[in-house]
């Protein structure tokens, strides 16, 4: 008669998982955690804004709300060479700046005049919105929409009627363009404007005027996979500023009951998280390629260097959000010679310096291993599948794992991720490199999240050794790097 015991061997020779091992169970999660929307969200990494409007004409930044509709005139726009060049560089989606500050809109909405089809721009048969969304669905990039809550130019701002006419414009765009992955609100509301000739200063009280509640939940019924962008979210989050950098300490989750668009002395709290925050939110970071984020000519030299949008890139993914990078088209209505260049610049330096991982063929072992479970085993980290991990068991909530090379190369970067599907775990944690016939601290940080990506002085070393030494539970970690 076989026993148990020989079937479980025979099985773990034949599989090569023990029984056992596969009777432990997963971490469980900690709260809270991000929906798939999120996840999928938070794997895009690099999308591009757009803005494009009449201050591309007028050379403003913020329009009064008093422009003529024919001032808009691109004598040459293609939203298919602008989605060109950012399929070609990598972006996996475009936000489309429908409607500034100053209310002109870029589709021919029934529901104001101020719109591009009293423009020159194709006779008044254009719709740029139309435009982008074909071109991101020809190319593969998602698309998503910025449509300003203030609006400079409407005679009714400040009232509840031009929150019907608000919510009639998001009806427009969401239910004629396509799928939309995220839609973005912003925090300027209320100042001067032209206000339909009143010329004067009209305030509003962010917390109450718009019942973003109500807002967000009509739009949800027509575009259930969209995310909505705000300072307080209520699924992505301002980053705090426009310089293109999150905290070295970034948490996905925050309280958002105290937050709302355009609250005053919030910054911090926006760039770092909140390590016991009630909801999964996590920080997207916007910047501009050039100093402004509409075309101005005066700018055409000073475009940020590919070095630049390198570094950016490192302190916005590579400190666990998303990065959403301005590109303003110009008077033509193209991408500029100048930007495009910067552009294939960043994305050589990304090829030539994260292109290569170093630690694909290393050997893995750790500290603990949940369970002693192959399902969770240390080689996890470097299996190049993000939805397998290294976990400790649950008592343990730091934990180390050696990376060896077999043989010496140069590091500069090291790569970590966190497998947030069951949260954010990890508080702090080192980086040592085995040098001299012993480990010697080369890097240390706090959160890591969906990815972190630190930059070292180079060293020539065989092994790396991550310790993580503090978490709120069980560490998880998906992945990990060497560059």
């Amino acid at each position: 008669m076989i026993s148990r015991i020989s079937i479980a061997c025979l099985l773990t020779l034949v599989t090569g998982y023990s029984v056992y091992a596969q009777k432990v169970l997963p971490p469980a999660p900690v709260l809270p955690v991000p929906s798939a929307k999120q996840l999928a969200w938070q794997k895009m990494e690099m999308n591009i804004f757009v803005h494009f409007t009449t201050n591309t004409f007028t050379d403003k930044e913020w329009g009064f709300g008093d422009e003529k509709e024919t001032v808009f005139n691109p004598t040459a726009a293609s939203p298919d060479q602008w989605l060109r060049v950012f399929k070609n560089n990598g972006f996996k989606g475009v936000i489309l700046t429908t409607k500034h500050h100053d209310g002109f809109c870029l589709w021919p909405s029934k529901y104001t005049e101020h719109s591009v089809k009293n423009s020159p721009y194709k006779n008044g048969k254009g719709n740029l919105v139309k435009e982008t969304s074909d071109a991101a669905k020809k190319y593969g990039l998602k698309f998503g929409i910025y449509l300003s809550p203030w609006d400079r130019n409407h005679a009714a701002y400040g009232t509840p009627e031009y929150i019907t006419y608000y919510r009639n414009q998001l009806k427009e765009l969401t239910t004629q363009y396509g799928p939309i992955f995220e839609i973005w609100f912003d925090g300027a509301n209320g100042g001067d404007g032209y206000y339909g000739g009143t010329n004067e200063t009209r305030k509003i009280n962010g917390a109450t005027y718009y019942d973003w509640p109500t807002t967000i939940s009509q739009v949800r019924k027509v575009q259930p996979q969209a995310l909505f962008f705000s300072d307080a979210g209520p699924d992505i989050r301002w980053v705090g500023n426009e310089s293109g950098i999150a905290n070295v300490t970034n948490w996905n989750t925050i309280t958002p009951d105290t937050l709302y668009a355009g609250k005053p002395n919030i910054t911090e709290l926006l760039n770092t998280g909140s390590p016991d925050g009630t909801k999964w939110i996590p920080a997207e970071v916007d910047v501009s390629i050039r100093p402004g984020w509409f075309y101005h000519a005066k700018e055409d030299n000073q475009v940020k260097t590919p070095e630049q949008l390198f570094d950016i890139y490192l302190s916005s993914v590579g400190r666990g959000s998303v990065l959403l990078l301005n590109i303003p088209p110009d008077r033509r209505g193209l991408v500029h010679e100048n930007d495009i260049k910067s552009l294939e610049g960043f994305t050589r330096l990304r090829k030539e310096r994260l292109g290569n991982n170093l630690a694909k063929n290393a050997v893995v072992k750790a500290s603990n291993t949940r369970g002693n479970s192959p399902l969770y085993k240390a080689a996890n980290i470097t299996d190049n599948n993000t939805n397998t991990y290294w976990a400790t068991d649950d008592n343990q909530t730091t934990g180390s794992f050696e990376m060896d090379l077999k043989t010496a190369k140069e590091i500069k970067y090291i790569l970590l991720q966190e497998y947030i599907t069951l949260g954010q775990r990890v508080e702090s944690f080192t980086v040592e490199a085995w040098q001299d016939n012993g480990w010697q601290k080369v890097a240390e940080g706090t959160t890591i999240g969906y990815k972190r990506i630190l930059k070292i002085e180079p060293v020539t070393t065989s092994k790396i050794r991550v310790t993580i030494t503090g978490a709120k539970a069980c560490p998880l970690i998906s992945n990990a790097a060497l560059y």
